[in-house]
């Protein structure tokens, strides 16, 4: 008698190619995925932009990414970066304005976007200050300034004595001298300084004295600061704007008066900013206040930041392509064969 065999199943060999088509057709066919995109633009779409992402920055152009300033609406910057970090776009350096360098300042630092959605929904209790009838009271009687000590403070915490230079990315800010209205572009010594008189709301809080200038709120003359982040050696520039709708807001108290018009004075050059960056993403939010009741700024909810996360979402593809195209140039050049020297 012939024992039977422990195992009488034939393997059976399936070529990779074969299975990938089933998986893509099974894909295809289901109700509840979504059918990849085939087409052949946006396979060589994928394929370059692969190339392009594991190369050092130093084999492609440098990007930079650039914060509005905005008040509570740029929160939804953070959004952004986190859709743009779960994406693996490469961000090289990084430039901001008022609350765009706040956020910008602790991402360059490198904080996580998970620790940035925490801290935005929190800043409010740790750094704004409130403006109480007494307070206002003094303020228009006594001609006092209020303090941004308590921003200064929070970035302190968040980000020590750390120097511009020792920030694992590269990253600028701008503020405004008030006696000459010259913007001040940041980009060495310490960073928590720089950074409070960036977001120093001019009007309401005593100008910082920093480097024997006066300073106050950059946004007044660098509202989307592409120039800081050119300065730094961007090449490509994606520029983050949260620009308010300043024609349906009606502002009840001095700090919202005062903010319509650092707005409004910042529309005047956004449009010939938004021309100078090489993409723009901009998050739906123009009618959320930039400053909330009698605080500097309202704590944000869950859904702005959600909404820079949306946009940015949307915009993706069309992100990609534009440095792509950029690219071409210094990508074919490096394809080419390096030519051999000619004997001497």
């Amino acid at each position: 008698m012939i024992p039977p065999k422990k195992n009488s199943r034939r393997k059976i060999l399936i070529p990779w190619k074969a299975l990938l088509s089933l998986i893509l057709l099974g894909l295809a066919s289901s109700p509840s995925v979504a059918a990849p995109d085939l087409s052949a633009d946006n396979v060589l779409r994928a394929h370059l932009w692969h190339d392009l992402i594991k190369k050092s920055p130093s084999e492609r152009p440098t990007i930079g990414l650039v914060l509005s300033a905005g008040g509570t609406r740029a929160s939804s910057h953070i959004g952004v970066i986190s859709t743009l970090q779960e994406a693996g776009f490469p961000i090289d350096v990084v430039a901001g304005t008022s609350m765009g360098a706040i956020i910008g300042s602790l991402y360059a630092a490198g904080k996580p976007p998970e620790t940035l959605r925490k801290l935005s929904l929190s800043m409010t209790a740790k750094t704004s200050t409130n403006f109480g009838p007494l307070s206002l009271l003094e303020y228009i009687l006594y001609q006092k300034f209020f303090s941004s000590e308590k921003i200064g403070k929070f970035l302190q915490l968040e980000l020590g004595n750390r120097r511009f230079e020792d920030l694992p990315k590269p990253f600028a800010c701008v503020a405004m001298d008030i006696n000459s209205g010259e913007a001040i572009i940041f980009r060495e010594g310490h960073v928590a300084p720089a950074v409070r008189a960036s977001a120093n709301l001019p009007g309401i809080f005593e100008p910082v004295k920093y480097r024997h200038r006066y300073l106050v709120d950059g946004a007044i003359v660098d509202y989307v600061p592409v120039d800081a982040a050119r300065l730094l050696g961007a090449k490509w520039v994606l520029a983050s704007v949260t620009q308010d709708d300043y024609t349906r807001a009606k502002p009840n108290n001095v700090l919202s008066s005062l903010q319509q018009i650092i707005d409004i004075r910042g529309a005047l050059i956004l449009n010939a900013q938004k021309k100078s960056a090489n993409f723009v993403i901009e998050p739906p939010v123009g009618h959320v206040p930039s400053a909330g009741g009698t605080s500097l700024y309202a704590t944000p909810t869950p859904w702005i930041i959600d909404r820079g996360s949306l946009a940015a979402s949307r915009a993706l593809k069309k992100a990609e392509e534009s440095y792509i195209l950029f690219s071409m140039p210094s990508f074919a050049r490096s394809q080419l064969p390096k030519s051999k020297g000619r004997p001497q």
